[in-house]
């Protein structure tokens, strides 16, 4: 059962307290994603908060998630060395879509070790929709998953009892609908200028 008082089972020690602190971390960085226009740098903010976010489940012992963003960092790894090395491009080539395939095989993999419930998935969810999101080549798409994966995250992070997960994820929600309608007014206004 989901437990909706979060810290009821939690001890506030001082490896809880770390792991909230790196939480705060990991969402401030990721709320910056949403604000950002340029992919490259959206992979790699979101790279910085993965880092943070990986000490912060370790420290949790939320073994699904973290292997969920282990998976993520190498993925974010290979979108930079892919842009620098082959540069930035509209259109999807056969090779973006064997890296999505490669990734999904990844997430699999790591969950089939990490499994811990059914509860557990939600980050293996959040992360597939997540990788979707960030392998489209428009940024309004990775915007408008934004809300389904922030929603996934939010009942992830009450799951590991993170408190501060559960309140920052719920921020980060708000800030991608606001960077969602952000981008649908600018499309708009982009179409009728047309």
């Amino acid at each position: 059962m989901l437990k909706v008082y979060i810290c009821y089972n939690k001890n506030m020690d001082i490896t809880y307290i770390v792991s909230q602190i790196f939480t705060i971390i990991m969402y401030i960085l990721l709320a910056a994603t949403y604000f950002t226009k340029s992919k490259r740098a959206i992979v790699v903010i979101s790279g910085a908060s993965l880092i943070a976010n990986i000490i912060a489940y370790v420290l949790l012992g939320a073994w699904t998630g973290l292997a969920m963003c282990i998976v993520c960092l190498f993925r974010n790894l290979y979108i930079l060395w892919d842009e620098k090395k082959y540069g930035k491009s509209e259109r999807i080539r056969k090779k973006d879509v064997v890296f999505l395939i490669i990734v999904y095989i990844a997430i699999i993999i790591a969950t089939l070790f990490t499994y811990e419930g059914f509860l557990s998935l939600l980050s293996v969810f959040a992360t597939s929709l997540y990788t979707y999101s960030i392998w489209q080549k428009k940024t309004k798409v990775y915007k408008f998953c934004g809300l389904p994966v922030g929603i996934l995250w939010i009942a992830y992070n009450a799951y590991v009892q993170s408190l501060f997960g559960v309140i920052l994820e719920s921020a980060l929600l708000v800030a991608s609908v606001i960077g969602f309608i952000a981008e649908v007014r600018k499309s708009k206004k982009g179409s009728k200028k047309k």
